[in-house]
């Protein structure tokens, strides 16, 4: 594979000399390691990629791009699926390093780095009983999921991630720190709270730290595809009074070979309903008896458990180096008819690694005005993930294609909204992501980006 180097040997080497961290090339060891990212349907081979260690590295590192006209990626941690963090023949801005987590126990607040994953968060504060609201995989990385809006099994007691965001340390197109907050630049927070990586690159987030755990009560009730229709409809009954505390998701997909799932139901189509309750745990047990007691499940892990370990229950489905392909919608209700949509693609999923799975959301994340944040979406209740994953480049298009077909079927019945961090590729997307609220967010990339610099992302595009 050739690269594209369009700058002198020389300026880049002047780059080595004026970063901390590591400079790395084409010929460079590391540097296939430091392109790929988690989606293996992304093969791109940038030019020069910087791996910062700290603030005065990505000022240099910025100031470099904008220079000598690269395109810009920013790369934190974590999934990334639509591979906006590398690119061909620029530069990447690699974060991985700066993954400090700093917990202030007597504030409850953490301050965290732009490297950092939620694994890294829950490790530092747990150790204080607390938590934030963030996604579900422990391997993600906290820059893009916040600064997509950030949803999880803490979304309806505590909020979205972005309801929990204090404060940010981000370095414009033009190479300045600034500090953002409610009380200084408030509408670049605002703009931040949801908008994407389109405004500068984030070096320092401070959230709100809640009291959780250590332990909560969490599992899968796992159903045959054939009760699937009843059990759905059933768990739909059960949350539309669920507490904030409680939070139920469900997911059609193929039974594993874990322990507690009987062995004649391995490798078959399944319906797993996801009880999390982070209060008292005797209380969550007597709370979700009518979802345990629904129908006859095959299989019942429902238990005590500490709060990281959950969060990182499903990293094992979710490990990388396989191909996928994310779509998602949002929904305020969940009819027969959407149940019947959503199991029609449940029960034929093009792998045995596919997913499509509904987000149990409401609660204290649609208690947000809709024009609070940048992120739009306070009427969802429901989010439908729709993730194909697979390995084989041969089934490419069967297994985007099964994913599009479920989201054209879906979108019906729809709010018509869709959560950014999910958007796999440029398709007019951006517009239902973030809705009504673009063309404030378009003002603000006039302001702080007028020349995209940060283009890399699912885009606010400037005023000509």
């Amino acid at each position: 594979m050739t690269v594209n180097t369009p700058v002198d040997d020389r300026d880049y080497e002047s780059l080595t000399q004026k970063i901390h961290g590591e400079v790395l090339r084409p010929d460079d060891e590391g540097y296939n390691e430091a392109r790929e990212v988690w989606n293996a349907m992304i093969d791109r081979h940038p030019a020069v990629i910087a791996q910062c260690a700290g603030v005065a590295d990505v000022i240099q590192a910025v100031e470099f791009a904008r220079d000598y006209d690269l395109s810009l990626a920013v790369k934190g941690a974590g999934h990334n699926v639509a591979g906006n963090a590398v690119c061909d023949d620029g530069l990447v801005i690699d974060l991985s390093l700066m993954s400090s987590v700093r917990v202030d126990p007597v504030a409850r607040t953490v301050r965290v780095g732009p490297g950092a994953t939620l694994a890294d968060i829950d490790h530092e504060t747990q150790a204080f009983g607390l938590a934030t609201p963030m996604g579900f995989v422990s391997e993600t990385g906290i820059s893009g999921l916040t600064l997509g809006g950030g949803f999880g099994w803490l979304s309806r007691k505590y909020g979205m991630t972005i309801d929990n965001l204090r404060s940010v340390d981000l370095i414009t197109a033009d190479g300045e720190l600034i500090h953002a907050s409610e009380d200084e630049n408030p509408d670049l927070f605002w703009g931040l709270r949801g908008g994407g990586g389109n405004f500068g690159i984030v070096t320092s987030f401070e959230f709100d730290l809640h009291e959780v755990g250590p332990e909560i009560l969490a599992g899968l009730i796992v159903y045959p595809a054939a009760d699937a229709k009843a059990v759905a409809r059933h768990w739909r009954d059960f949350v539309a009074d669920a507490p904030d505390d409680l939070s139920v998701w469900v997911l059609a997909g193929t039974a594993p070979p874990f322990p507690f799932i009987p062995e004649e139901y391995h490798g078959s189509t399944i319906l797993a309903v996801v009880p999390v309750y982070t209060d008292n745990v005797d209380e969550g047990m007597a709370l979700v008896k009518p979802l345990r007691e629904f129908g006859e499940p095959v299989a019942d892990n429902v238990a005590p458990r500490p709060y990281a370990a959950w969060q990182q229950y499903f990293d094992p489905a979710n490990t990388s180096g396989a191909r996928n392909y994310w779509k998602s919608l949002n929904f305020d209700h969940f009819s027969d008819d959407v149940i019947d949509t959503f199991l029609e693609y449940g029960r034929n999923l093009p792998t045995a690694d596919s997913k499509i799975g509904v987000a149990h959301l409401g609660g204290a994340a649609s208690r947000v005005p809709g024009d609070s944040t940048a992120y739009p979406h306070r009427d969802a209740e429901f989010v439908v993930n729709i993730t194909p994953r697979w390995t084989e480049p041969a089934r490419d298009d069967q297994c985007i294609g099964w994913a599009r077909e479920a989201h054209t079927a879906l979108t019906e019945h729809s709010t018509a909204g869709t959560y950014v961090n999910f958007i796999t590729e440029e398709t007019g997307e951006e517009q239902f992501a973030y809705r009504e609220n673009y063309d404030r967010l378009v003002e603000l990339k006039n302001e702080y980006d007028p020349t995209n610099l940060f283009s890399l992302n699912q885009n606010v595009k400037p005023s000509p």
